[in-house]
């Protein structure tokens, strides 16, 4: 039996969406909201699409038509690698024109670009109905893998809408975000410039130059040589295990170490509190007294955040063990624990990234985007709750229109949204 919960982790972690087994009760209205979006890159042929659960039709696997408006339910195939049999690439007008669609109550959407091309979509069979197969960033043989392609992430029920940019896999198009509610407020995300790509790549280089780690394979390019898209380390770890392989060993020996003597601190913010841990007697964990222990973590684990001891565990403590793994492990990312035993109300976003071991992907990211925000590895959620967020997630419980800018050419920090 597969819910809710489980379809969307399964979307982030193999590229597939699906309908859940147990179905989440349907909202008593329809409700629709407007995304426009705004064509801000330099070329004349982009499409849009739209993926997602549809909350209202049993929570179906749905793709919007190119009309913008009409959703498409595939059928279930008969055979892995089905087609998509309708046409679903809404096409957006010419250079600094706005395109409007209608959005329904979705579970699990995101909102996709292509530039200079187009996004295949794909149809496995399942007993819940047709899995959709989504674009890969990493797989050479997919057939998206030479596109120009980008989503940002969006759900949308009767009690709010929540939507974010995300570079938890890659950085390829820039997006920006302007929700404006019925209130007359406007939030925005503003994202990366147009050249946002290039910094990133050029700015790895000059770290791997610096401290020779690997960073300059994160980067896919073209074939004349131009970068296509950057991955995050747990994409450019899947297609080579040994890349980062002892790049945190002497950081973790450090706060292994520290945490002999000194209590480690983490304060859940939620119904457990704050619990403290100590590094075990053997030195092999952090243990968390009648919670669980944390062992030393590969870099994909720390890159990931959800495998090896971060993963979800089968006791009864499993759910708090995950919050405090959180915690940990953008801590470790972000290069902190060395600095502050009170994770992470200790912190201050201006502490991030300062130990030369850290993760330099998200530190270039985040310094090349406007704003600074945007998810780039998959808690970067977890923050001091008297900083500011940098996420790059906007919500709303009375949402008007959704602005969604791609190409980055218009890209300005609190600036008004385009007309």
């Amino acid at each position: 039996m597969t819910t809710i919960e489980d379809v969307l982790a399964q979307q982030k972690a193999k590229n597939l969406l699906a309908p859940p087994s147990v179905k989440p009760a349907a909202e008593a209205t329809a409700g629709s909201i407007t995304f426009n979006l705004y064509n801000s890159t330099t070329s004349a042929t982009v499409n849009a699409y739209v993926t997602g659960l549809a909350v209202n039709n049993n929570s179906a696997t749905y793709l919007l038509q190119s009309d913008g408006v009409t959703p498409y339910y595939p059928s279930n195939p008969s055979a892995a690698g089905g087609a998509v049999n309708a046409n679903c690439a809404i096409p957006l007008g010419g250079v600094g024109s706005t395109t409007s669609i209608t959005v329904p109550y979705t579970k699990g959407g995101r909102l996709w670009f292509s530039v200079n091309g187009t996004i295949t979509f794909l149809l496995n069979p399942s007993s819940t109905g047709a899995h959709l197969v989504l674009p890969s960033s990493t797989n050479s043989h997919d057939p998206n893998y030479t596109v120009a392609w980008d989503f940002c992430e969006f759900s949308y029920s009767s009690a709010e809408i929540y939507v974010n940019i995300t570079y938890v896999d890659f950085v390829c198009l820039p997006i920006a975000l302007d929700l404006a509610s019925t209130s007359g407020t406007v939030g925005r995300i503003s994202g990366l410039p147009a050249d946002g790509l290039a910094t990133i790549a050029k700015n790895l280089i000059a770290q791997n130059d610096s401290d020779g780690a690997g960073w300059n394979r994160l980067i896919v390019n073209n074939s004349d040589g131009s970068t296509l898209r950057v991955l995050n380390p747990t994409g450019a770890i899947d297609s080579d295990p040994s890349l980062f392989a002892n790049y945190w060993t002497d950081y973790l020996n450090k706060v292994w170490t520290q945490y002999i003597s000194t209590p480690l601190s983490i304060d859940t913010q939620s119904s457990w509190g704050i619990v403290t841990g100590h590094t075990s007697n053997d030195r092999t964990s952090i243990t968390f007294p009648s919670v669980g222990d944390f062992t030393k973590p590969s870099a994909a684990d720390i890159f990931g955040q959800n495998t090896g001891t971060f993963a979800a565990k089968n006791t009864s403590t499993s759910n708090e063990l995950l919050n405090i793994g959180a915690r940990i492990s953008s801590a470790i990312n972000r290069s902190t624990l060395l600095v502050d035993p009170n994770q992470p109300d200790g912190e201050t976003v201006s502490s991030y990234y300062k130990n030369p071991v850290t993760n330099h992907y998200a530190r270039i990211v985040h310094a090349t985007n406007l704003d600074g925000k945007g998810y780039c590895f998959p808690y970067d959620d977890v923050t001091n709750s008297s900083e500011a967020d940098q996420s790059g997630y906007l919500r709303d419980p009375s949402p008007q229109s959704l602005l969604i800018t791609v190409g980055g050419g218009n890209a300005m920090v609190k600036a008004d949204p385009p007309a």
